[in-house]
C-alpha cells in the first residue's frame, strides 16, 4: 500500500495513524513523506519512505514519480490519497494510474466536493442545509453584503490545496478591512489559482461541532462510518479536531447518507457540521473526499477502521457491519498540550482516556521525533528573542543621546528626575485558544 500525500505538513498524524494501522495488521505500508523531517518516517512499521514528487499541476512529471516508487515497491500497490489534491490528481488520472496501481474504493467526482465554492452551489441547489454565504464575483466586496452575515465571518479557500505552502485556509475576517485585504490577496499570481474566496456567516457555536467519516459504495451506501463530536479544537472557531469522542447520532447520520445519495458521492469521506439552533438544522460546513486525519477514532469493536476498510475492498473481501464502540475518544498531543491551561477540568486526565495520535508503546520513535523536534524549534525561537551585541550597543547609545546634559552644580543647585526607563521589547503575538464552553454540554435533538 502507498500513501499519497502532495501537501509538505511532516505533523500530519493521519498518515501515522495509517501506517500504524495497516503495519499492525501485518500489511506492507508505503509513504510519500518529507523525509527524515517526519515523524512518521520513524515508525517500526512503515516498510518505505519515499520522497515527495513534483506538484500535482506538473501531470506527466507526479505520474512518473509514482511509477518509480511503484517500480520500487515491486508490484502494483493500493493507492490511498491522504489529501484533497492527491484525491483529485487520482481521480484526473485515474486511466493512466489504473496500470501503477489498485485503485479502489475511491471517489469519482471528488471535485464537486473538494472545491468549496462548487460545493456551495450544489448545496443550494439540491436543499442541503450551508451557512448563509457570499462570494464576490470580482475584486470588490459591498459593505452590505457582509453585514448581512455578521460580523465576524468566516473567510475560506475554494480550493485551498493550491495555496502557497504554510497559507491558511480558513480564517475570520473581523470587519469590512480584515474581509477587503483579502480578497485583494485572492487576485494576486501566487493566491489566485485557489479563489474564490467565500464569506460565511458563523452559525451556532462550537458546543455544537460534530464530524463524520464513512465509506460510500458504488451506489452511494454506506458500509462504514462513524459520527463524532468535536470536545476542542484548534484555533478555535476554525480548527482541526484537537479532542474527538465517538457518539450515537441517528438523526446526523441519516442526514448523511441523504447527502451521500443526492451528491451522488462515493469512496471515503469527512465532512464536518456544526448544530444550529436557532432553526434546528446540521449546517456542512466542509466535505473532504479522502480519509480524514483522525479516521482512527472510528476503530470500531472488530478492530476495523476506514483504512482497513480500503484494504478489505482491494482485496475483493467483504466488509462486515460496524459495531460501534461509543465513548472512544481521540487526542492530538501536540495541539492540546499547549491548550492545557484552558482545559483544567480534563488536563493530563484525558491523556490515559483516549488513543493518542503520536504515543503508542509499541511504537515510540514518532513521538520522541516530534518531541526533539518541538524542543528544538523552541530553543531557535528563545535564541531569536536573545538581545544581540549590536542590539545592546544600539540601545544603550539611543539611552545615553536620550539623557539630559548634567547641570552646573557649581551655580544654582537643582534636582532632577531621573531618566525615563526604556520601553519594554514588543511581545510576540500569542493567540491563546480557550477550551469548549461547559456551560450547556447537552447533546442536541436526533
Amino acid at each position: 500500500m502507498l500513501l499519497f500525500r502532495t501537501n509538505h505538513y511532516p505533523l500530519h498524524h493521519g498518515t501515522l495513524a495509517a501506517v500504524r494501522s495497516l503495519g499492525r495488521a501485518g500489511i506492507e505500508v508505503h509513504a510519500l513523506l518529507e523525509g527524515r523531517a517526519s515523524p512518521v518516517s520513524r515508525s517500526r512499521y512503515l516498510s518505505g519512505a519515499h520522497a515527495f514528487g513534483p506538484h500535482p499541476a506538473d501531470a506527466p512529471g507526479l505520474i512518473g514519480h509514482l511509477a518509480r516508487v511503484a517500480g520500487h515497491i515491486g508490484r502494483p500497490p493500493l493507492l490511498i490519497p491522504m489529501d484533497d489534491a492527491a484525491a483529485l490528481f487520482s481521480a484526473d488520472h485515474r486511466n493512466t494510474l489504473a496500470g501503477l496501481f489498485r485503485l479502489p474504493g475511491m471517489s469519482r467526482a471528488p471535485a464537486d466536493v473538494a472545491d468549496k465554492s462548487a460545493l456551495l452551489e450544489c448545496c443550494r441547489r439540491v436543499g442541503v442545509p450551508v451557512p448563509s454565504s457570499h462570494v464576490p464575483a470580482g475584486p470588490h466586496v459591498s459593505p452590505d453584503d457582509l453585514d448581512a452575515l455578521g460580523y465576524p465571518v468566516i473567510a475560506k479557500w475554494s480550493r485551498p490545496w493550491m495555496l502557497p505552502r504554510g497559507a491558511r485556509s480558513t480564517t475570520l475576517a473581523h470587519d469590512l478591512r480584515e474581509a477587503r485585504a483579502l480578497l485583494r490577496l485572492s487576485f494576486t499570481p501566487d493566491h489566485r489559482a485557489a479563489g474564490p474566496v467565500i464569506f460565511q456567516q458563523i452559525v451556532g457555536d462550537t458546543r455544537h461541532d460534530w464530524f463524520f467519516q464513512g465509506y460510500f459504495d458504488d451506489e452511494s451506501n454506506l458500509l462504514f462510518g462513524g459520527v463524532g463530536k468535536k470536545r476542542l479544537a484548534y484555533p478555535r472557531r476554525t480548527g482541526a479536531t484537537v479532542v474527538g469522542e465517538w457518539l450515537p447520532n441517528p438523526r446526523l447520520e441519516r442526514h448523511v447518507r441523504a447527502l451521500a445519495r443526492r451528491l451522488g458521492y462515493t469512496g471515503p469521506a469527512d465532512l464536518d457540521f456544526r448544530y444550529d439552533q436557532r432553526d434546528d438544522t446540521y449546517s456542512l460546513l466542509d466535505y473532504n473526499p479522502r480519509l480524514g486525519a483522525q479516521f482512527r477514532l472510528f476503530t470500531d469493536r472488530g478492530g476495523k477502521d476506514l483504512v482497513r476498510v480500503l484494504h478489505l475492498l482491494a482485496s475483493g473481501r467483504p466488509v462486515p457491519p460496524v459495531r460501534p464502540v461509543y465513548g472512544r475518544k481521540i487526542l492530538v498531543e501536540n495541539h492540546y498540550l499547549p491548550l492545557m491551561a484552558a482545559t483544567r477540568p480534563h488536563g493530563l486526565a484525558a491523556l490515559r482516556d483516549c488513543e493518542l495520535a503520536w504515543l503508542a508503546a509499541d511504537d515510540l520513535a514518532p513521538m520522541t521525533t516530534l518531541v526533539r523536534q518541538s524542543l528544538r524549534v523552541a530553543a531557535r525561537k528563545a535564541v531569536r528573542g536573545l538581545p544581540t551585541a549590536g542590539g545592546i550597543a544600539r540601545r544603550l547609545t539611543r539611552r545615553s543621546s536620550d539623557e539630559p546634559d548634567m547641570p552646573d552644580t557649581s551655580a544654582t543647585p537643582a534636582t532632577h528626575d531621573a531618566p525615563g526607563t526604556p520601553g519594554t521589547p514588543d511581545a510576540s503575538a500569542v493567540s491563546a485558544v480557550a477550551g469548549p464552553d461547559r456551560r450547556d454540554q447537552r447533546t442536541p435533538p436526533q
